[in-house]
This record gives C-alpha cells, sequence and structure tokens, in this order.
C-alpha cells in the first residue's frame, strides 16, 4: 500500500503523480492552457518540460511527507484517462491553526459536468478525516462565477473581500476569501 492518498469516487480517481505520469501532465497543461491562464499565476520557467515536471512530482511528494501540502491530479475511472483537473491543499498549518489554502484546476471539456464537485468532496473528507484539519479555505476571483458557486455549494462561507490579493497572469486580483471548518 502506497503511503501517498489515492481518493476515488464514482467517476474519478484522485492521485499524486508518478514520474510516469509526466506526459500525462504536460499535455493537460498545454490543451488547457488557454482555459486556464486567466485564473493562474504566471507560470515558472521550465513548467513545460519533461525535465520541470520529473523535479516537481518528486518535490510534491516531499511536502506531502514533510506535511505541506497535498497536490493531486484528477484522472477519470476509465483505463489510459488522460489527466481531467488537479486538486490542491496547500501552505498546510498546523499547531493551533489546523488548515490548509484550497486550489483547484479542471480542464476546459470537463466543466460543468460535476466533476470538480466530486473531487472537492472526496478531497475535502480526506482533509478532515485523515489530515484531521480544522479548516479548509479558498479564494476565488469575483469574476470567477463559477467558482463561487461550486464553493457555496460545497459549504464554504464567504469572510471578506482581500484587494490585490495574488499575482494571476501577471496582474494583482482582489479575491473572495471563503472558508470550510470542520466543526
Amino acid at each position: 500500500m502506497s503511503q501517498f492518498p489515492r481518493l476515488e469516487t464514482a467517476r474519478t480517481i484522485i492521485r499524486m503523480a508518478e514520474v510516469q505520469d509526466v506526459t500525462a501532465i504536460l499535455a493537460y497543461y498545454q490543451v488547457n492552457r488557454a482555459h486556464l491562464e486567466p485564473y493562474e499565476p504566471i507560470r515558472p520557467p521550465g513548467f513545460d518540460t519533461e525535465a520541470y515536471w520529473q523535479q516537481e512530482v518528486q518535490h510534491r511528494r516531499t511536502d506531502f511527507i514533510e506535511g505541506r501540502s497535498l497536490r493531486l491530479f484528477i484522472f477519470e475511472r476509465v483505463p489510459n484517462s488522460p489527466i481531467i483537473g488537479s486538486v490542491n491543499l496547500n501552505n498546510i498549518v498546523r499547531g493551533v491553526f489546523q488548515a490548509g489554502s484550497l486550489g483547484y484546476s479542471l480542464a476546459a471539456v470537463k466543466q460543468g459536468q460535476g466533476y470538480m464537485g466530486e473531487a472537492l468532496k472526496a478531497l475535502i473528507a480526506y482533509s478532515f478525516d485523515d489530515l484531521k484539519l480544522h479548516r479548509i479555505m479558498a479564494a476565488y476571483m469575483p469574476r470567477n462565477h463559477r467558482s463561487g458557486s461550486l464553493l457555496k455549494r460545497l459549504g464554504f462561507q464567504i469572510e471578506g473581500v482581500a484587494r490585490d490579493y495574488v499575482l494571476i497572469n501577471g496582474r494583482w486580483e482582489d479575491h473572495i476569501l471563503t472558508s470550510l471548518v470542520n466543526s
């Protein structure tokens, strides 16, 4: 049994990347570049190379082992599925806080089919039940109505607005701050 989480839903498998996934990772980000670009930070140098992702796969595994983050890719439950999305729990803080920040992306062709809600429900359950987090925070740009609706359906509560919060695609963007608390 792997020390890394493998979450399964009715239609998806959500797991950490392995070295043999590098080609699929590159394909996901290349095919969805125009779709994701308005919502993501500028990609670092080398992002579109095998060498970058071979190192990144190991870096993500180390970050999980050391309790800093959990970054997973979403696959459909069909043979040889391409990557259809990602779900991430970043900046995990322990001690008196017990929280992490949620991030996610989904392939353009899979939008509006319920995949992300399904994947996030599994990640939330794992975060609360297995990682024993108390709080998951998520922030979205006010113009990203689809993300705001998804978080609301999942039970996230709006806590406020942060001006010029994150540098997205080369521009400081306001974000609506939300959280889900494991009571």
